[in-house]
């Protein structure tokens, strides 16, 4: 039986003038609940937090309490959305009580540059540059989580720039192209930052992180995420090959391939709350 719930939009994070809101998803219940914070895309330039409506209503429905949060992006630059999003996790273990929510059971959720940022938050949860808000007083200092479920996540932030800038230049480029290589150059900056802030290359290079369970859909055909990178240095596409060096480090990984037409619907949304009911106890 699905749960009610209800819905309110709170500011979590204000930087200068500018407040930074969550829409809050509260089962009715017993609880507490798992809770998951769910992060939109866009190229790390656009989207806002109710791109994640849909799925975040099926995942309240099943049971979690769920924060779709906005964040620094755009020009604010790599790596505000990180600090940003490590705070979200501090503030909602702050504030579960009030939520009806269990500190100890909360995961990341995110689409596209969504997806990248809840694997980068999880996979380094004490870096200094990730860490620098102060916790809310007398809140959780705690930023880790323990699992992460990516839809369609762009995984390695300098391959999807060389592959998109490669494309544009071909003689027949296709559409998805668009502004992309200027949405990662407002966001990234400079080339060095895409491989310093790149999960790929992180695990390829051997550091040290944090490997929680995690879980990728994918959509197929999807050549904007799910394409061969000429760097590689395996014969795989990115999710397969980000897949093999998670396991390699560690790491729990499952890959679940969808059609492309229908990923934004409950394929994807089903699976999502499934697996964090799995590993959020």
């Amino acid at each position: 039986m699905p749960y009610a719930f209800t819905t309110e939009t709170v500011e979590y994070i204000r930087h200068g003038a500018t407040p930074y809101m969550m829409k809050l998803y509260k089962p009715s219940g017993d609880g507490p609940f798992p809770m998951v914070i769910d992060l939109h895309g866009g190229a790390w330039c656009n989207g806002d937090l109710a791109d994640c409506d849909a799925r975040d209503q099926v995942l309240a429905a099943s049971g979690f309490v769920v924060a779709a949060a906005n964040f620094r992006h755009a020009s604010e630059g790599y790596p505000t959305s990180l600090a940003d999003i490590n705070y979200a996790i501090r503030w909602m273990k702050s504030n579960a009580a009030k939520l009806n929510g269990n500190p100890n059971a909360l995961g990341l959720s995110g689409t596209s540059s969504g997806g990248h940022l809840a694997m980068l938050v999880a996979m380094r949860p004490n870096d200094p540059r990730y860490t620098t808000i102060a916790s809310p007083a007398g809140g959780s200092n705690d930023p880790s989580v323990k699992a992460v479920v990516m839809q369609w996540p762009v995984i390695n932030p300098i391959s999807r720039y060389r592959n998109a800038r490669r494309l544009r230049d071909s003689a027949n480029p296709p559409g998805w192209v668009g502004n992309i290589p200027e949405r990662h150059e407002q966001y990234w900056k400079t080339e060095a930052a895409m491989m310093e802030g790149n999960p790929i290359g992180i695990l390829e290079k051997g550091e040290k992180v944090v490997t929680v369970p995690a879980l990728w859909i994918q959509g197929q055909p999807d050549p904007v995420h799910d394409y061969r990178d000429p760097e590689s240095p395996v014969e795989l596409n990115e999710p397969l090959r980000f897949a093999l060096n998670y396991r390699k480090a560690g790491g729990y990984i499952e890959t679940l391939f969808v059609d492309d037409a229908e990923k934004r619907g409950n394929v994807s949304h089903d699976p999502t709350a499934a697996f964090f009911h799995r590993y959020l106890k």
